[in-house]
């Protein structure tokens, strides 16, 4: 019985001085280094951004690029803790490394200067000024001057003021956040990106992503075979798990059949920056991982002479070449292997080019694509 108690004591001696450890630590936290702890939790932000899986090649039979994937540099934006002027000075900063450069920045704010007018129709400009709660009337003139002051912009020089509510309109009209960014600028140029990182302090809450994008190295050559990518949309999107609103997913030909085995598996990269949108520490926690490469039967240089042969031999129907003159619009032509029914060439006319519709394709390329078609099939 006295060896029991014995260790009973002690063991009730040892939990109580863990306890008064525990008890002087947390005091030590929490009362002693409390507020200096607060503030270094204030000024460090953490967040986690998707690393964009490069797509796979769709190759020849000999191995050549038809479609491919490059990587490309995005100047973005995230929102920090710093005043209105301090945001304004640097957009313009940002916009201005990017013109000396020769790079684009998003500018969909519907006001040019110089002369200073209105860039949309009536139609478009009547629903957007009421959208924006503008009376009908008002001239462009007043309208820059409302988003001046809305932005609380300083600046006298109406160019740097034009350059400021562009970037600042696709921010108000996308949104951004701490944790979600909103895209300056894509495919932007190795000087700009030297000049962002180098100079990272006085770019405040400015980050460089790299993303993917799909070139067609061949232009418009087995467009119909190839097919193209584009954003993905709603339905899909429904329709097809471990995608996000911002993926691009097949639309037709190849690209859509071999969407799974295309299609890599994104990583994850986690960014640390202080309370005013400094860049501290970048640390990739997930790898992502690249898709499969499509390996075609076609041979390149025998679908390009293929696609020039049926090119030109509908045109000699059309004038007469033949003999007898017929309104030919469209045909198909294919080249197969005799001995393995393998499909060399598989041409049709008239094509597209692929590469349009990755980002969107403009109202004008898709008009006059539409004309097309329905001159072929005879509406």
């Amino acid at each position: 019985m006295d060896k029991k108690n014995v260790r009973y004591n002690i063991l009730t001696v040892l939990i109580y001085i863990i306890g008064i450890i525990l008890l002087i630590q947390l005091f030590n936290l929490q009362i002693v280094h409390g507020e200096e702890y607060l503030e270094k939790s204030s000024s460090r932000l953490t967040r986690e951004n998707v690393i964009v899986a490069a797509r796979g090649d769709i190759l020849d039979r000999n191995g050549n690029t038809l479609a491919g994937t490059f990587n490309q540099y995005d100047v973005e934006i995230y929102k920090s803790k710093i005043d209105s002027k301090t945001l304004n000075d640097t957009l313009l900063k940002v916009a201005q490394v990017l013109e000396s450069n020769g790079d684009k920045y998003k500018d969909e704010f519907p006001i040019k200067i110089n002369p200073t007018e209105f860039t949309i129709s009536d139609e478009k400009l009547k629903s957007w000024l009421q959208s924006n709660n503008f009376d009908e009337k008002i001239s462009a003139e007043e309208v820059l001057q409302k988003y001046k002051e809305k932005y609380e912009i300083t600046n006298n020089n109406i160019e740097e003021v034009r350059k400021i509510i562009a970037i600042r309109y696709g921010i108000e009209t996308e949104g951004y956040s701490s944790m979600s960014s909103y895209t300056i600028a894509k495919n932007i140029s190795t000087k700009s990106v030297a000049i962002f990182e180098e100079q990272n302090l006085e770019f405040p809450g400015i980050s460089i992503s790299t993303s993917s994008i799909r070139k067609y190295l061949r232009g418009s050559l087995a467009s119909h075979t190839i097919g193209y990518i584009g954003g993905i949309n709603e339905e899909e999107l429904k329709n097809s798990e471990g995608y996000s609103m911002n993926d691009y997913i097949g639309k037709a030909g190849i690209e859509y059949i071999f969407e799974p085995y295309l299609r890599g598996k994104n990583g994850k990269k986690q960014t640390d920056m202080s309370i005013d949108g400094a860049t501290t520490g970048e640390y990739i926690t997930e790898e992502a991982i690249q898709g499969n490469d499509v390996v075609l039967t076609i041979d390149a240089n025998l679908q390009s002479t293929t696609e020039k042969a049926l090119k030109n031999n509908i045109e000699k129907i059309k004038t007469g070449g033949f003999y007898e003159t017929r309104n030919v619009k469209a045909g198909t032509a294919v080249v197969l292997d005799v001995k393995t029914g393998e499909v060399l060439a598989m041409a049709s006319y008239p094509d597209f080019e692929p590469e349009l519709f990755v980002n969107g394709i403009s109202t004008e390329k898709w008009n006059e694509y539409t004309r097309r078609r329905r001159k072929c099939i005879g509406k």
